[in-house]
């Protein structure tokens, strides 16, 4: 049985703020880019700390959200998926992977950490504007507190236990 699985989840911090821009038939695309950093310890018991550089692209309505309330600096949840870009230039053959991002999670203040707008004291946010929810945080498992419910992808509950 040949089956395969392309989901990616990442939580870092964005590296410039998104460039909005439209296309020819009129949907919107933005590019970011996910600084993720990871500590852990080495064998001699060093803490080492790395940092991974994603490019995040967007489309649609989430290009737009992003566009508006996404700054460089804010930390932002990312799901979608891992896509192998390919080109030749000079005769020379290149590739790059980068994350399709279907869903996004704002974290932190309302607006995406900026401090020039209305403060959610530390509040979640989706990627739905404030004040509005929508199908895609009740479909991908966001709680209505803007959090991520990993157990509940649904908006099932405890109810649903077979036991």
């Amino acid at each position: 049985m040949a089956s395969s699985m392309n989901r990616v989840f990442l939580m870092g911090n964005v590296t410039r703020d998104p460039e909005l821009r439209y296309i020819a038939s009129g949907t919107a695309v933005t590019d970011i880019g996910l600084a993720i950093n990871d500590r852990r310890k080495s064998a001699s018991g060093e803490w080492i700390e790395e940092t991974t550089f994603v490019d995040i692209t967007l489309w649609g309505r989430t290009a737009e959200i992003a566009g508006e309330y996404v700054t460089k600096g804010a930390p932002l949840l990312v799901e979608g998926r891992l896509k192998l870009d390919t080109w030749e230039k000079d005769g020379k053959k290149n590739s790059k992977l980068r994350v399709v991002g279907d869903r996004m999670h704002l974290i932190g203040p309302r607006g995406g950490g900026r401090s020039d707008g209305p403060s959610g004291g530390g509040r979640s946010q989706s990627a739905s504007p404030p004040g509005r929810a929508d199908e895609f945080d009740q479909s991908a498992g966001y709680d209505a507190g803007g959090g991520f419910n990993a157990a509940s992808p649904a908006g099932g509950g405890e109810d649903d236990i077979p036991f």
